[in-house]
């Protein structure tokens, strides 16, 4: 494996095989996830340590975040300035209550997920600090209605697995009320998922038995998830999409039905707005894509229209902060510093000005 950053980071096929297979379970043991690569367990481990001090790989705890009687979430769509998306995105990842922050291109700069709470002016008043931060020229949101899918295991066809059906989802939720013992513990994993339960244990001054009895409790509410971050391109997907889809009020269900069974689809939601469903793409290459967009979504019924923007660099996902995406911009720092034929100058840089390109799709 090279170590050149992210994303020309070389995994052969082994590598890809145990981040699908971390993706499924990221506390698996080495010798389930060596039975499904192929492999030894001591491979594994020795491979898996080495995609994490790269920074390619990180296996995080991801807490539970369903709309609940005290928050709700809404997508955040930002302008920025010249040169300035970068910026804001790194000053909006560090707010706690943001979810997920992409940059891409089109129309907006930077795509974000909030969580707000359910008081009069909450999101008012969120909406003011955002605008506040220089280099943000203007912010428009929309309240997420409905998650009809989030899909972490993404990778699976890498093991020849076929894509894991899309979670039953419903209205009705419970409320989220953790205890100062839980969130300790969640603090703990966030940092490393896979560390033991007799060392998270001891940071939290409980015994083994009870961290790890907390744990799975919160993990069959759903309150807390383990999930595998890694960039798209460094498992051979080259395309991430964010997709706006207009769909007939009528047909929003059976539409939604059909788009979360479909394997490229990784998230899911119904938002209050005028495009409807919003949703989350990847796929191998550009034709891959194509075929999604021209064979897919546009022989569903019901469907009237839609706008996507590719993802550039995904800083936070899921309340976490990518590992590579500090590393990314400072890779393409350097590069800008280059002579010009050591690198291509017509390429978009991360926070410039753009215009959108032929790579947005739009209807």
């Amino acid at each position: 494996m090279t170590t050149t950053g992210p994303s020309h980071h070389t995994l052969d096929d082994l590598d890809r095989k145990i981040v699908a297979a971390l993706q499924i379970d990221g506390r698996a043991s080495w010798s389930t996830i060596a039975e499904l690569c192929g492999t030894t367990g001591p491979t594994v481990a020795r491979r898996v340590q080495q995609l994490v001090n790269d920074g390619v790989v990180k296996v995080a705890v991801m807490r539970g975040a369903e709309a609940s009687d005290s928050h709700e979430f809404y997508f955040l769509r930002l302008r920025c300035g010249p040169v300035m998306a970068l910026t804001v995105a790194r000053r909006i990842a560090e707010r706690p209550d943001i979810r997920f922050v992409t940059l891409l291109t089109g129309q907006y700069d930077i795509i974000a997920e909030a969580m707000v709470p359910r008081r009069p002016g909450s999101y008012h008043a969120l909406v003011q600090e955002i605008q506040a931060i220089p280099g943000v020229e203007g912010v428009s949101g929309e309240l997420i209605l409905h998650v009809y899918k989030v899909s972490h295991d993404w990778a699976r066809e890498l093991l020849g697995l076929e894509p894991a059906e899309p979670t039953a989802t419903t209205k009705e939720y419970a409320e989220v009320r953790l205890e100062e013992a839980d969130a300790a513990i969640l603090d703990s994993l966030q940092v490393d998922a896979r560390a033991s339960f007799s060392d998270v244990a001891k940071k939290v001054g409980m015994n083994e038995s009870t961290v790890r009895r907390r744990f799975e409790r919160l993990l069959s509410r759903q309150w807390a998830h383990v999930v595998t971050l890694v960039q798209a391109t460094a498992l051979g997907f080259e395309a991430e999409v964010q997709l706006r889809v207009d769909v007939e009020p009528a047909q929003l269900t059976e539409v939604a039905g059909e788009l979360a069974r479909r394997p490229e689809v990784r998230y899911l939601a119904l938002t209050l707005g005028t495009n409807g469903l919003v949703a989350e793409v990847i796929t191998r290459h550009a034709e891959q894509l194509y075929t999604f967009i021209t064979d897919v979504l546009a022989g569903l019924p019901g469907v009237t229209g839609w706008t996507a923007s590719l993802e550039l660099l995904t800083v936070k996902r899921g309340f976490v902060e990518t590992p590579w995406w500090q590393m990314e911009v400072a890779r393409i720092g350097s590069s800008a510093n280059e002579p010009p034929d050591a690198c291509d100058s017509s390429a978009p840089r991360l926070g410039q000005d753009r215009e959108p390109s032929g790579a947005d799709v739009v209807s």
